[in-house]
């Protein structure tokens, strides 16, 4: 989870990154039908029904979509509570196929971050350590650190988010009776580190949110549904935020034989949006 800067929350509230960078992408053709696989705050639902097109609109977290309804024609857009690795069997179910375009942004919404109460932020120190974003799972970040060993937390760490002091960090964390706010978590990786770092604290925050929302798993069975339900002259536009989903956009590319739109990804500028990059997937 990237550190937010205050022209970030400032300025894109309700906007997503590289938003028109999107839409451009997806190409958006009147009465088509478009799907937005992370529905968040409604940004991309909201361009694409102004330039004409169907929205069926995805995302795991309920109350997201609930606060958001009332916003919307519903004559222009189908809202369902779920996980985008059913996409395929949610579109069929809803004879929302062949999709012109799909979209996926794998960022959490500001509104998540900072209101939800759920410790996806280490700036929100009082919070419980539960960051789900289904609330309907019963696995929390506080259960997952419990039942882990340390050699299984290390592995975590390591591979959702690379950090190179991943042993220390989930030996000082089992050593700990109880891991049950941010703030313990803090004390813990300062404990580990013998110093304060917001680059450490956003790097386990990521591991921690990715293992108990199975995320990359979910990634590539979004993307295998995706790609059955597009098409052939449809869009897949995903917009990515950190090195290791891109590589699993990049490998499911490689492996389908598939083809980007463009060589380069397109990256973001301002310093909020720098580690996003936004790939189109063409068949």
């Amino acid at each position: 989870m990237e550190r937010i800067s205050k022209e970030f929350l400032r300025f894109s509230m309700h906007t997503p990154v590289l938003l028109q960078q999107a839409i451009e992408k997806l190409n958006i053709k009147p009465n088509g039908l478009y799907i937005d696989a992370t529905f968040g705050e409604g940004g991309y639902s909201k361009e694409i029904i102004n330039k004409g097109g169907k929205v069926l609109a995805i995302d795991l977290d309920k109350e997201q979509l609930l606060k958001k309804k009332s916003e919307f024609l519903q004559d222009k857009i189908i809202f369902l509570q779920g996980n985008f690795s059913q996409i395929e069997e949610i579109a069929k179910k809803n004879n929302f196929y062949p999709a012109d375009g799909i979209v996926f942004d794998l960022g959490l919404s500001m509104e998540q971050i900072k209101n939800s109460s759920r410790g996806f932020s280490y700036k929100n120190e009082d919070e419980i350590l539960d960051m789900r974003i289904d609330i309907n799972q019963s696995l929390k970040v506080v259960d997952l650190i419990r039942k882990k060993s340390a050699e299984e937390l290390e592995e975590i760490f390591s591979k959702y988010s690379e950090e190179i002091n991943s042993k220390k960090i989930a030996l000082e964390i089992k050593k700990r009776k109880r891991i049950e706010k941010v703030k313990d978590l803090l004390k813990a990786i300062d404990k580990a580190l013998g110093f304060k770092s917001e680059k450490t604290y956003s790097r386990i925050f990521q591991a921690l949110r990715i293992a108990v929302n199975n995320e990359f798993e979910n990634l590539k069975r979004g993307l295998k549904g995706a790609l059955n339900i597009i098409k052939k002259e449809g869009r897949i536009v995903v917009v990515s935020f950190h090195s290791l989903e891109d590589r699993i956009v990049k490998n499911f590319v490689r492996e389908n034989n598939l083809n980007f739109l463009e060589k380069k990804p397109i990256k973001g500028v301002f310093s909020y949006e720098r580690s996003a990059k936004l790939r189109t997937i063409i068949l």
